[in-house]
């Protein structure tokens, strides 16, 4: 259980970081933790707040090799707890993560596309098979 004393721009917003199951996974070249940041009183810390102050506990230079997701503030505030995921470097994170992540943090373009085409790019698969699908389907 690490745990460390965030402030980020502004002194009034103090906050603790508690590091939790902490487990490092070599395969996916990540450690992975549940992280807790305790902050009484006041708004719970932004993601980008958690990432910075996350980097500077892992000594990390880019700050985008770090994903945060699933915080959740507890009933009455006080506490946010979540997971994090920091990643060796980028190329990493760029192989591992999902794209909605990727999108989040602006590192995987979004696809432009309506729901309506996409419908019937599918509906068009599934009526071949062999090379002909393989075709229509990579018409994106």
């Amino acid at each position: 259980i690490l745990q460390i004393t965030g402030s980020p721009g502004r002194m009034s917003d103090s906050y603790s970081i508690r590091i939790r199951k902490f487990m490092t996974n070599p395969l996916l070249r990540r450690k992975q933790m549940a992280v807790e940041a305790t902050h009484t009183g006041k708004a719970a810390p932004s993601k980008s707040d958690l990432r910075r102050t996350l980097a500077k506990m892992f000594k990390v230079n880019n700050p985008d090799v770090i994903q945060l997701f699933g915080l959740k503030t507890a009933f009455g505030g006080g506490r946010t707890s979540g997971f994090a995921l920091v990643y060796d470097d980028m190329e990493s994170v760029k192989d591992v993560e999902p794209k909605h992540r990727l999108r989040r943090l602006g590192l995987s373009p979004k696809v432009e596309s309506s729901r309506k085409q996409r419908r019937e790019r599918k509906n068009r698969a599934k009526k071949v098979k062999g090379l002909e699908k393989a075709k229509i389907l990579q018409k994106k």
